[in-house]
């Protein structure tokens, strides 16, 4: 029995935790929509105050809105800190001089801020004290209270202007005494009060009994207004029972009238001569339908929420939509209710399922009936089951539509596929066509020189030889495209380069280029295979070369190809036999253009092979030289050519004195570990060379395996391909023959 009851307080227990979880979530989840207030990063309280945005606090003007007003003041020196708005100024007139209180903290503080567009701040009473036979100190028959230039107005519908005395009367006009007109006329209103005597003026009693009240009504918009209080009969026959007269304009709700008020001083000391006053306040001096219309950056509203006329009828404020709850004035402050959370907030029957949308919810009957599940709707009916025969009826209907359904679908997959196909085929008509695919037919036609050796790829082919372009087969990338090794259907590994763009005027001269690259025969130049013109830019197949580029070997020199002396000088004489054969031996001369280390290729026996031609140029027999667009690599381009934008074959040569000097020193053509004057490969050559300084410069293998007369010829040769004046370079030719000639210690010199 004692193990039942502790079982059913277990689960007792376990419910009660189960209800207080469901509580503390519902209330996290409804925090967490309304505690967005203020913008990310912006301070949204103030002591016990919140303070939303569009109102906001500190030096951050991203935290409030831009208009003047908008920024309230956080005083920290105040235990707890207190909140003002420095945009209302006060002046306050006593015994005739006026005291001016303009926008500073010390006056005008906030006590409560809502975005229903209401400020309630504590404003000044005016009082006046008497004896029985003048006015004493202290007094302050009049102030005026000034909201020009803000956002703020005078609030008609939740204040009351009120007077606490015998014999007094106050009024307030809309200004300073009658220099103000309000609307196109003077605007004042006032009250009077009066006591039969001390002892007979009672608790409770009527407004006009020791005190009067008027309300101020068709004032909306009123922007400052000025408070006067004064005693008819300087209020001697009172004063030894009521000294003091008092008057304020407040909230209506504020003030209930005692007959201790009329005794002495005691009821401005208490309230510390501040009263709270309700101002309205709206978003700009534009109506909904203007200010949309006029600039919609301007407009307050977030998303989720809707503009709506203000009170004052001198702006707009925003309010979040039905279904919303939140701040309307952030861009995503209004956050969907989640109306299913809270059976209270939605009307769904007990029997339905809720379903929250964006902004609503929707209530599902359970099989077998029907309607829209609301206690105040039509709620759920049973459905009644159909006849016998409507059901076979209904269930042949179904088989015949999901038949004709699959019919469709298998008719459509087919279509779109055979859409498909001929879309491809077409684009790489288009392709073909745009990138000289004619031309490169009638070329082959023609069939002159070795043009026949030309193989045209299908993109199906290479796409299959690369993997579909596989990120894996990617050899290397560059500023021209990238290139992927592939294997072709005859077993042949490739190199396929994919260009990144293609300049389409030059396309032609690309086709004829393709043809002369194609004949080239030089064991020391990487074989043009073909290329495909079905892509949006064309693709160039080459022989696939295995050992890397000669600038990885220089400067990561790896133990399966050591780069000894001899094989350096191997490397330059074949580098520059075939840019001599480029240049003299081709039916059109070719100037590479961009000669470097990193486009020579070395294959598994360390032979050297020219590659890269996608910045290369042919140029006519009788031209010396092809006025074109600067191309190359910094450290390696001719400065000749940089200057003039005229390519000449003098242009390789420069370049292949760079690659030179790289094989001499092992340096890198642009090194920011060598000082300033040194940080080109060059002027930090050249200026060895001048101080007899070049064997300090030589790469250590260099050193130990050249003689020097051999090292001191080579360098010379470097020094005067990298003459300044490319009528002074060599040829390519020359400078092969002399290489060629020193590796055979013929002695024999072609340059001078």
């Amino acid at each position: 029995m004692e193990t039942h009851s502790q079982s059913n307080l277990t689960m007792a227990l376990q419910v009660v935790l189960l209800l207080l979880l469901c509580l503390t979530t519902a209330t996290t989840s409804s925090s967490s929509v309304m505690s967005e207030l203020a913008k990310p990063g912006c301070p949204d309280k103030c002591g016990n105050i919140t303070v939303p945005y569009p109102f906001g606090m500190g030096d951050d003007p991203r935290c409030y809105r831009e208009e003047f007003g908008f920024q309230l003041i956080c005083n920290h020196t105040f235990t707890p800190p207190k909140l003002f708005a420095p945009g209302i100024s006060i002046r306050e007139d006593r015994k005739g001089e006026e005291i001016d209180y303009w926008s500073t903290d010390k006056v005008v503080e906030v006590e409560e801020v809502s975005l229903q567009g209401q400020l309630r701040v504590y404003s000044f009473m005016g009082y006046s004290c008497y004896n029985n036979s003048s006015i004493v100190s202290p007094n302050t028959t009049s102030f005026l209270m000034n909201m020009s230039d803000t956002p703020y107005t005078y609030s008609d519908t939740h204040n009351i202007f009120t007077a606490i005395g015998c014999d007094a009367r106050a009024y307030i006009v809309s200004g300073i005494a009658s220099t103000v007109w309000y609307r196109g006329r003077r605007f004042q209103h006032g009250c009077f009060s009066f006591c039969e005597g001390k002892n007979k003026t009672l608790e409770g009693t009527n407004p006009g009994m020791g005190y009067c009240q008027t309300t101020i009504p068709n004032t909306r918009g009123l922007k400052y207004f000025s408070c006067t209080l004064e005693a008819v009969n300087k209020n001697f026959s009172s004063s030894d029972f009521n000294p003091c007269l008092f008057s304020f304009m407040a909230d209506k709700e504020w003030y209930n009238f005692s007959v201790a008020d009329l005794f002495g001083f005691d009821f401005y000391t208490k309230n510390r001569g501040r009263v709270p006053t309700v101002m309205d306040w709206s978003i700009e001096n534009e109506s909904c339908e203007n200010v949309t219309m006029r600039n919609a950056t301007t407009y307050a509203c977030g998303n989720n929420s809707g503009c709506h006329k203000s009170p004052n009828e001198l702006g707009y404020l925003c309010k979040c939509l039905d279904g919303y709850q939140g701040n309307p004035y952030l861009q995503h402050g209004c956050q969907d209710i989640n109306e299913c959370s809270d059976p209270t907030l939605n009307d769904c029957l007990p029997s339905t399922i809720c379903t929250n949308t964006a902004g609503s919810y929707n209530c599902s009957c359970p099989s077998g009936t029907e309607g829209d599940g609301r206690r105040n709707g039509s709620g759920c009916i049973p459905i009644p089951p159909p006849p016998p025969s409507q059901t076979k009826f209904r269930v042949i209907q179904v088989c015949i539509g999901i038949g004709l359904g699959m019919v469709l679908l298998l008719a459509s997959y087919w279509l779109y596929h055979v859409l498909k196909k001929r879309q491809i085929k077409k684009r790489k008509g288009i392709f073909y066509k745009r990138n000289g695919g004619m031309l490169l037919e009638r070329q082959i036609s023609s069939k002159e020189g070795n043009v026949e050796k030309i193989k045209v790829f299908t993109v199906d082919e290479l796409a299959k030889a690369t993997d579909q372009y596989n990120e894996n087969r990617i050899l290397g990338q560059g500023g021209q495209g990238t290139v992927y090794k592939g294997m072709l259907s005859d077993g042949r590994i490739v190199a396929i380069k994919k260009s990144k763009i293609v300049d389409e005027s030059q396309l032609e001269q690309f086709i004829n280029e393709v043809v002369i690259l194609s004949q080239i025969n030089h064991k020391n130049v990487v074989k043009l295979l073909g290329c495909c013109l079905e892509t949006e830019v064309p693709l160039l197949v080459y022989e696939f070369i295995s050992g890397g580029t000669l600038f990885y070997n220089i400067h990561y020199q790896s133990e399966d190809f050591l780069l000894t002396w001899d094989n350096r000088l191997r490397i330059a004489t074949e580098v520059a036999g075939a840019i001599a054969y480029l240049h003299l031996a081709t039916s059109i001369p070719i100037y590479h253009r961009d000669i470097k280390s990193s486009n020579i290729l070395l294959d598994d026996k360390g032979r050297a092979k020219v590659s890269d031609f996608g910045t290369s140029r042919s140029i006519a027999i009788d031209k010396t030289h092809l006025t074109t667009m600067v191309q190359g690599t910094f450290g390696y381009l001719d400065p000749e050519y940089f200057q003039s934008s005229q390519l000449t074959e003098k242009s390789d040569v420069y370049s292949f004195g760079v690659v030179l000097v790289e094989l001499l020193t092992g340096e890198e053509p642009i090194s920011f570990t060598r000082p300033l004057e040194g940080r080109s490969i060059v002027t930090y050559f050249i200026s060895a060379i001048m101080g007899n300084r070049l064997f300090e410069i030589l790469d250590a293998q260099v050193l130990k395996d050249g003689r020097k007369h051999e090292l001191q010829k080579v360098a010379n040769i470097a020094k005067i391909c990298l003459s300044l004046n490319g009528k002074e370079r060599p040829t390519m030719k020359e400078v092969a023959l002399e290489l060629e000639g020193l590796r055979r210690s013929e002695g024999y010199s072609h340059v001078e």
